[in-house]
């Protein structure tokens, strides 16, 4: 039967069903071949705390969406073209966000009796027999079935035969989008290199799904995503953890350093771990603590002994490394802290997002402790942010925060890499003969310049100092309990961070005008929601701009002056508006704030229905 073939410019679909379902798995499988074909994507994945959440309940529903298209894409979407839907408990989660016309795939196993009542329907519904779904496109598919059918005599149990079922699935959208199974298969005969039954039956259900879309006459449409008009190079799928780890390598190889890794294991800051370990041929070591003191210290205790000391966490972690944060303040040594936010407060949602520990990073120690924030916008931003903090914390002996969240650590988009060459240089702070008084003693606070001091490492002759967490004497570094000095170093660490503004880029214009009626000033994962909104906006005639810090403390030293030009500034934050009270402070502007602390990440239609809102398009036309 002859298939007809529609071309999209863009598509959104979401897998959906049971934890249980391989549900992540088939949409990154998905998510690397559409790479491969040349398409821009932006993904979110999307799944419960619990390692196997209730089945078949809808707290249980785990989801992976994306979007792909032959146009610049910023966000996984608002809506759904397509709502791959596992049980009856996925399909009601997540129908609302399925746009009118669009199209289901329902797995007919999951919507019987038990799965219904799972799901909440009332006795006797069933939304794929009712005509609720009259609305949308409604391809119904006994998976489960086609599946066991597909594996009889294989030798597997059926527990076994039914975790391949996401693989039909898979299958069936390679069918429909015009892609090919090669890349999947490479990653099963991989996967399952060393079990060549569940390697040839998860084959075996991928091409069934992918032949059942082409001998199916009830599907008769297909379609086609061309390429998207990307800069041309060297491109991977990349997730915003595995960004900041080669970050990390890079800066460390940047500056001849080793990597020292030290962490405790928390959701979602764990895959950096994962992904550095692999990686001891770049003189990296990792060293999973006991708990979270223990990670930090270790990681400044490296850095003492000359390493580049890096740590992660997220926020209840962060809490924890408090203290220790503050030693590496007063040590005024090298070290970087990741801190990949998550939903709080304590435990909170730990696979949901959120931006609400920036006033932990910013201001969470005891004492005056400043230290310098940055803040990645995407998953490949995490690789140049985490670079830079590698630079500014072995340039200026300090420890730097990375701020990013569960949104874009989890997510995906393409990474063009750039080769080692092109990456700037880092010369960390070393000591000299010039850190030496006319006498020859060593002064291991004394300052340069920029007030930074310099780095000497055990083992120098003659460079041997005490370290500690009491207060230093100014350039000596002995223990000094005097007032004035203590006020003295206070201020001069203070304006050590402070000064770093002079040495880092000014903040520029996303996209639209240095000035105007609005603008839209976001930090973080933001950045997608905002930069389509205001692109929206734009082609609809508004006068709208869109600025992103990447440096939030200390802001760049050009920031008021820019945010000045405009009549209304509006500030996006999944939290309750913390950017927010720091520009208000910091500049006196009455900037206008947009909150939102559902554990998911703004929609492009929020954004621009507060740009549209009161006080802000509307008032100033």
């Amino acid at each position: 039967m002859t298939k007809s073939t529609e071309t999209k410019r863009e598509v959104v679909i979401l897998f959906a069903g049971d934890s249980g379902d391989g549900i992540q798995l088939t949409g990154g499988q998905f998510s690397e071949t559409t790479g491969l074909y040349g398409n821009d994507i932006s993904t979110f994945p999307n799944f419960p705390a619990e390692i196997r959440a209730p089945k078949g309940t809808l707290a249980g529903v785990s989801g992976f969406q994306l979007k792909f298209g032959s146009v610049e894409i910023f966000t996984p979407g608002d809506k759904y073209d397509v709502l791959v839907a596992m049980n009856a408990a996925a399909l009601k989660v997540n129908l609302e966000n399925l746009k009118t016309g669009g199209l289901i795939i329902a797995n007919t196993d999951g919507f019987d009796k038990k799965n219904l009542n799972l799901a909440k329907y009332a006795d006797g519904e069933n939304p794929l027999e009712d005509h609720s779904l009259d609305k949308y496109i409604v391809h119904k598919i006994d998976v489960t079935k086609i599946t066991r059918n597909a594996l009889k005599g294989s030798g597997l149990g059926i527990k076994e035969i039914d975790r391949s079922k996401n693989m039909f699935v898979l299958g069936y959208i390679y069918w429909m989008y015009n892609r090919k199974l090669d890349n999947t298969i490479a990653f099963i005969n991989q996967k399952f290199k060393n079990n060549e039954q569940l390697r040839e039956a998860n084959i075996n259900v991928l091409k069934t799904g992918y032949h059942f879309g082409d001998t199916s006459e009830a599907f008769t449409s297909r379609y086609q995503v061309e390429p998207a008009p990307m800069p041309k190079g060297i491109y991977r799928n990349i997730k915003g953890n595995e960004a900041t780890a080669i970050g990390l390598i890079a800066g460390a190889k940047k500056a001849g350093l080793n990597l020292f890794y030290g962490s405790y294991p928390i959701t979602p800051a764990s895959d950096i771990l994962h992904f550095l370990s692999k990686y001891k041929n770049f003189k990296v070591k990792t060293f999973q603590a006991e708990d979270e003191i223990a990670a930090i210290c270790s990681a400044i205790g490296a850095s003492y002994g000359g390493t580049l000391g890096v740590t992660a966490s997220s926020g209840p972690g962060i809490a924890l490394k408090g203290e220790a944060i503050g030693l590496a303040t007063i040590l005024e040594l090298p070290l970087v802290i990741c801190n990949v936010q998550r939903g709080g407060p304590s435990t909170g949602l730990p696979t949901k997002t959120e931006q609400a520990d920036l006033f932990q990073a910013v201001y969470g120690r005891n004492g005056e402790a400043p230290v310098p924030v940055l803040a990645a916008s995407s998953p490949s931003d995490c690789f140049e942010v985490a670079f830079e903090a590698c630079r500014i914390a072995l340039e200026h002996m300090t420890p730097v925060f990375v701020l990013s969240d569960g949104y874009i650590a989890n997510g995906a988009e393409p990474w063009r890499f750039p080769k080692s060459e092109a990456l700037t240089e880092i010369h960390p702070k070393w000591v000299n003969d010039n850190s030496k008084n006319e006498e020859g003693k060593y002064l291991p606070y004394k300052r340069d310049e920029k007030l930074v001091r310099e780095w000497a490492i055990p083992g120098m002759k003659g460079f041997e100092h005490r370290i500690g967490g009491l207060e230093k004497e100014h350039e000596t570094g002995n223990v000094s309990y005097d007032p004035a000095n203590h006020e003295f170093m206070i201020n001069l660490r203070a304006e050590k961070v402070k000064k770093m503004a002079e040495f880092l880029p000014e903040q520029q214009i996303a996209i639209g005008e240095s000035q105007g009626d609005v603008l839209v000033l976001g930090w973080g994962s933001t950045f997608g929601a905002i930069q389509t909104a205001v692109r929206e906006l734009r082609k609809e005639g508004h006068s709208v701009s869109h600025a992103h810090l990447r440096y939030v403390f200390p802001f760049p030293k050009n920031l008021k002056q820019l945010l000045s030009r405009f009549k209304k500034v509006v500030i996006p934050e999944m939290n309750k508006g913390q950017l927010l009270q720091m520009i208000r402070s910091e500049f006196l502007i009455d900037a206008k704030g947009v909150q939102k602390v559902k554990g998911l990440p703004f929609t492009v239609d929020e954004i621009k229905n507060a740009v549209l809102g009161e006080n802000t398009l509307e008032a100033v036309q």
